[in-house]
């Protein structure tokens, strides 16, 4: 963890000018693919210039782009003094170009990337065998030399490593968007049983490989970690590396690694307290995956189905249920049509012509029931057909409206005598719209701190509260209440 500074050969990538760095950049690759290592600028503006979005590129707009390559450790100059011709030439510094290896590493990130989705895994079980023969072999390798266990070693994390990749790989498919599109969709119906039949078998092989890894790498393990580690470690170390000797002891990277190599393929074969083994969940995931399939081709089927008309079996169905002879063989023929149905009970407020519980459904007279939809956008039909001038109804019905007023005020006006309704000195019974007309006088004056109100005839009263109760003989009983005198204005 000691190399943690910026990677600055890296910064062309996301440079402002990023399609001219790396259109020059992916050229030096090529070459360097071809085993053309060294370039001169003329050769690369020509290459540049075969492509149509770079036809139009100068040696200057080249030259500035060189140089920040060169600024960023991307590409190293080198000075050719035998093409020099004139003084000229030679202050112009005529340089050949070279890649650095971050350079061509980079580069060749670049190109994986690119090819990253068009790279499909497969689940191929020849892995399963090969890692079961190379655990086979541990006491044979325990005893050969330093040079056949480091080879033994880093065969069995290869197919380690390609077991765990391509498995990713494959699995990943199914999780991106563009496959769950695809599996929803009438071709994939076409392909199903061969995808099914695919990730079984490697289900089957998995399950029989892995109880076999499993039972070596347990019964061996105390071998493998006391010594067979420590012999794999030494013969790392047997390896020379100019660049590693520079930095003193490598050792301890090495063990760490190698130590750690092995705990992961433990990992992925057997459980552990804290979790469960990296096989037993690719199991999960596959079998997950089969049961996406089947379900998602159920489906796509019964969707299919949706669009089939059934009016001709409809049809059939209502002729059979119509030749029944009784109500029980209507009962048997709906069980074969329909299956066992789900009841569902209702209730109604509408009136039974029997009350007796014990009667059976069919025995009622059917029932019509106005039904809505409970959707939030449902809005009833309206009726289209005008509405009638109502124009003379309307006109007699405020005349009658207006005679009755007219009585009304007669009537309550006779018992106003002086400017004064005295409800004790009224012998007479009284109507009830009187003594409605009284009662609401009487209590919107009592609403008023001054005693004080207006009938709906626009008449104003001052109200006064005598002592003692009187009684109203009305048409309906007789009220006794507190003697009230309404004094009206002018």
């Amino acid at each position: 963890m000691n190399y943690l500074k910026p990677i600055e050969e890296t910064a062309y990538l996301s440079a402002p000018n990023a399609p001219q760095y790396r259109k020059i950049m992916r050229i030096f690759f090529r070459e360097n693919e071809k085993m053309h290592f060294r370039m001169y600028k003329e050769d690369i503006l020509e290459l540049l210039r075969q492509e149509a979005e770079f036809a139009d590129y100068e040696m200057e707009q080249l030259k500035q782009d060189l140089d920040a390559l060169v600024r960023w450790k991307n590409l190293t100059p080198i000075q050719d003094p035998g093409k020099v011709y004139t003084i000229a030439d030679y202050k112009n510094k005529q340089y050949q170009y070279t890649m650095s290896e971050y350079a061509v590493e980079i580069e060749r990130l670049t190109v994986r990337l690119e090819n990253l989705f068009f790279e499909s895994g497969s689940l191929s079980t020849n892995l399963f065998v090969r890692l079961e023969n190379s655990l086979e072999l541990i006491d044979e390798i325990e005893i050969a030399n330093s040079k056949e266990i480091n080879e033994w070693w880093n065969n069995l994390q290869e197919d380690f490593k390609r077991l765990n990749q391509n498995y990713q790989d494959y699995l990943r498919e199914f999780y991106s968007g563009q496959s769950d599109r695809l599996m929803k969709s009438m071709e994939f119906i076409i392909h199903k049983d061969k995808f099914i039949s695919y990730l079984k078998d490697f289900v089957q092989e998995l399950q029989h490989h892995s109880r076999k890894i499993s039972g070596i790498i347990q019964s061996k393990r105390d071998k493998i970690e006391g010594s067979l580690l420590e012999k794999v470690v030494k013969s790392e170390l047997d390896i020379p590396h100019a660049i590693s000797e520079l930095h003193g002891n490598r050792e301890p990277s090495i063990r760490e690694n190698i130590y750690g190599k092995w705990k992961s393929l433990i990992n992925w074969f057997l459980d552990t307290p804290e979790h469960s083994c990296e096989c037993n969940k690719v199991l999960e995931i596959t079998n997950e995956v089969i049961r996406s399939i089947i379900l998602n081709a159920a489906l796509i089927v019964q969707i299919q189905n949706w669009g089939i008309s059934r009016k001709e079996d409809y049809r059939k169905f209502l002729e059979l249920f119509l030749q029944c002879n009784d109500l029980e063989e209507a009962h048997k023929l709906s069980a074969h049509v329909f299956g066992v149905q789900n009841i569902e009970h209702f209730k109604a407020n509408a009136p039974r012509d029997m009350d007796a519980v014990t009667n059976s459904v069919y025995e009622e007279e059917p029932q019509q029931y106005l039904l809505k939809p409970h959707a939030k956008n449902y809005r009833e039909k309206k009726d289209k057909r005008g509405f009638a001038d109502k124009t003379f109804e309307k006109l007699c019905s405020r005349q009658e409206y207006m005679k009755k007023l007219e009585r009304e005020k007669k009537l309550v006006y006779h018992f106003i005598q002086d400017g004064k309704l005295d409800l004790s000195m009224i012998r007479e019974v009284i109507p009830e719209s009187a003594r409605k007309s009284f009662l609401q006088w009487i209590a919107q004056a009592n609403l008023s701190t001054e005693k004080k109100g207006q009938t709906e005839f626009g008449q104003t009263y001052h109200l006064i509260r005598q002592e003692g109760e009187c009684c109203l003989k009305c048409e309906d009983g007789e009220l006794w209440m507190p003697s009230y005198v309404l004094e009206f204005d002018e």
